[in-house]
């Protein structure tokens, strides 16, 4: 594993390069940008191999599972391409009673040197595609993934030095202390995915020189299974969100909260649903193409320990627990008569780890989700329109699905996508990720001319100015 950090020196020799370019790339027009953005969708089909073996190498990841994160990605930057001239036109809005007469509009333009620091667990669409809406913008970019996604840093490496010069996207490697040397830098925008503890770390730094940022977190993603729920559906649907890149989504459900009523039954569902999707041939879901593997050692640990921590305080390990430590593989687990104090309802999971607890009414689910910090995702599993409206309007998190889950994140581009408070802050997705990485300036342009109706505002005040003001405040 190449974990050697690039120098300061080098770190900085990047940055001031892209800072002396920024003003040049920023004037590029939108057919050029285009042209770009082509180059990167013909880079990801002609490599698209390349980048799945990748995947493969750092997580399991099945082939397929890849190539629709990389969809994702193409998705964006062809969005990108049908509507980037719109964007950069100006967006005419309305005037106000007190405008009138004068011409407002706003302008996007760009910000200057961009910063995305991605994460391993999706570490393609993570990096790309604010790289896609950063580049749309007309700025210049350095990437930072994940050291521990080494396999898939360097593919993506290779991709960036062949597309670009280093002085318009960079990509540089490193650990920590190479974070901590691009986070000193005056960047413009700073774009970070990962947890919330690594994301206050970001924003402090950011703050130094009043960078603008972009969080992407996550946090505890609650999944509420009322008594009127499709049960069969809701168990495969809750299984498979849990179980997609062995549980290491931002936006996985983290933990269920089923109704009293139907609680054994959803636990039998849940079973099930594990066995019909990863071991439907009876060879084992460790022989499962499409379950992934936890991405290292320490990750690993962390997450037997949360099954060993909720057992010790007497939860029963219901389904799942067996592992194998030489290849990071756990298989999914579900943990039931757990309790709010237990580490696996305290932590983020990030692990094919399903803690299930009953609750007889919505106040006592509301009562349990407030008690954590507000979520990326809150997941409804419901027929009953009544109870879907009481828990929207009793929660807050940065995305809800109702009747299922992760179909949210990155699908749309027309939704943003993001998080709230602890789980973030900042949209990303279609147009969302294009105007994080831009500044909006409103302009409004005046008529020219000593008797435009403007200047009856300047003192000396007219007995008309006078009484216009009046007027419209008492009316």
């Amino acid at each position: 594993m190449n974990t050697a950090n690039t120098s300061a020196q080098s770190v900085e020799e990047i940055f001031y390069q892209q800072q002396a370019n920024a003003p040049a790339i920023g004037l590029t027009t939108a057919g050029e940008r285009i042209v770009i953005l082509k180059r990167i969708v013909a880079y990801l089909k002609e490599h698209a191999q390349t980048l799945q073996q990748a995947m493969y190498q750092d997580l399991r990841r099945a082939p397929l599972d890849t190539l629709a994160e990389l969809l994702m990605v193409k998705s964006e930057a062809e969005f990108a391409i049908q509507n980037l001239h719109k964007w950069l036109q100006p967006h005419k809005v309305k005037t106000s009673l007190m405008s009138k007469g004068t011409k407002p509009y706003l302008l996007y333009e760009p910000k200057g040197v961009t910063l995305v620091i991605g994460p391993w667990n999706a570490p393609l669409a993570c990096n790309l595609v604010p790289m896609i809406g950063s580049l749309a913008a007309g700025n210049t970019v350095i990437i930072k993934p994940s050291e521990f996604s080494v396999h898939t840093s360097a593919a993506l490496k290779k991709m960036i030095e062949q597309l670009f010069l280093p002085n318009y996207v960079a990509l540089i490697e490193g650990n920590e202390q190479t974070a901590s040397q691009l986070l000193a830098l005056p960047f413009d925008h700073i774009y970070f995915t990962g947890s919330p503890r690594v994301g206050r770390i970001v924003l402090q730094a950011a703050a130094q020189h009043l960078t603008p940022v972009t969080l992407e977190l996550g946090g505890k993603s609650p999944t509420i299974v009322d008594e009127t729920a499709d049960i069969r559906s809701a168990a495969l649907k809750i299984a498979w969100g849990k179980c997609a890149n062995s549980g290491q989504a931002c936006v996985a459900p983290d933990y269920v909260l089923v109704h009293q009523s139907v609680y054994q039954n959803f636990v039998e569902e849940v079973k099930q649903a594990i066995q019909t999707m990863y071991n439907p041939q009876g060879k084992g879901i460790q022989q499962s193409e499409a379950f992934c593997r936890i991405i290292n050692q320490h990750h690993f640990k962390r997450a037997l320990g949360l099954i060993d921590d909720a057992i010790g305080q007497g939860a029963t390990l219901t389904a799942g627990g067996e592992h194998d430590e030489t290849e990071c593989y756990l298989a999914p687990t579900v943990l039931t008569d757990v309790t709010p104090d237990m580490r696996v309802m305290q932590e983020e999971i990030f692990a094919p780890i399903m803690p299930i607890m009953p609750f007889t009414n919505k106040e006592a689910v509301i009562e349990i989700i407030k008690k954590q910090p507000k979520p990326l995702a809150l997941y409804i599993y419901s027929a009953n329109r009544q109870h879907i409206s009481y828990f929207l309007r009793h929660t807050s998190a940065g995305s809800t699905v109702i009747n299922h889950n992760m179909i949210q994140a990155g699908v749309n581009p027309y939704l943003p996508f993001g998080g709230v408070q602890n789980s973030g802050m900042g949209r990303s997705v279609g147009f969302a990720t294009f105007a994080a990485f831009a500044n909006q300036r409103s302009v409004v342009e005046n008529p020219t001319g000593w008797s435009d109706f403007s200047t009856i505002s300047l003192p000396p005040y007219s007995t008309v100015f006078r009484k216009m003001i009046h007027y419209l405040f008492y009316r």
